[in-house]
């Protein structure tokens, strides 16, 4: 692989209405480096929680020095795809750490550390996808979902009441059964059993008050206020693979983020 950047085209509709030859966009080494190792990661060349190849390693690969790789991995880290361990080396991210668990899981308690949620199913079945959830998932309207309601609770409290969608196509082995009987986080199963990782979020946050349905099941007063939080989640190649509601009790907790 060459060293210098690669030359792409600008597909930019006011240059090429004018009959202008278009201004070429340059991509940096180390955003086409980045893009590479984003390549062997999606393929599958390294699993979750696989070492992957030393920075020294990856500048001998791609012919380019071991600074470029640094900076591309640097990228990768802020992105959450891979994780340094001090002395270690460099590790694909997986959602069987706790550190992605809470990454993704924003409701922190308002004293004390944050702890790992009891879940209940309340509900699973395969369905047909309603035209807002197909719309979010870009599939058909009336494709096959697979949707899970669950209880996400804190020392016994019912503190999160939610509602998953996932393309049943990608998750067509995904039985009601294993999803039961299975006690971890919901993206490390998806993660070990469909190779699907998590890799970005989108979030929408309002308050709501608890209807009656909702008010029953988190063991609340009619119309409670509430934090509803919608989430469309996306895998490599920012395919939307997840459309998550939520509802959160914010009596002992509130919804913390980091803006950088």
């Amino acid at each position: 692989m060459s060293s210098a950047p690669t030359t792409l085209p600008n597909n930019n509709a006011a240059g090429s209405a004018g009959g202008a030859t278009p201004s070429p966009t340059f991509s940096p080494l180390y955003q086409q480096i980045k893009a590479l190792i984003t390549r062997s990661l999606q393929s599958g060349e390294w699993r979750p929680g696989e070492l992957i190849p030393s920075e020294v390693e990856l500048a001998t690969r791609f012919k380019v020095s071991q600074g470029t790789v640094r900076k591309a991995i640097d990228e990768l880290s802020a992105e959450n795809l891979v994780v340094r361990r001090q002395g270690k080396g460099t590790f694909v991210a997986t959602h069987h750490e706790a550190r992605a668990q809470f990454r993704f899981l924003r409701l922190k308690p308002d004293v004390g550390e944050p702890l790992y949620p009891d879940n209940t199913i309340i509900d699973a079945k395969r369905l047909r996808a309603p035209a807002d959830i197909a719309r979010q998932l870009d599939i058909k309207t009336g494709d096959s979902v697979v949707f899970l309601k669950r209880m996400q609770s804190f020392d016994g409290a019912p503190t999160i009441l939610e509602e998953l969608w996932l393309p049943g196509t990608i998750f067509k082995g995904l039985s009601v059964e294993r999803v039961l009987q299975y006690k971890g986080p919901m993206y490390a199963l998806l993660e070990t059993e469909f190779g699907t990782q998590m890799i970005r979020a989108v979030e929408n946050i309002k308050a709501v008050v608890a209807d009656q349905v909702t008010a029953d099941l988190l063991q609340l007063p009619l119309n409670t206020p509430l934090l509803s939080v919608t989430r469309v989640s996306f895998t490599y190649g920012d395919k939307p693979v997840e459309v998550r509601r939520s509802y959160y009790v914010t009596n002992n907790h509130h919804y913390r983020n980091e803006l950088n």
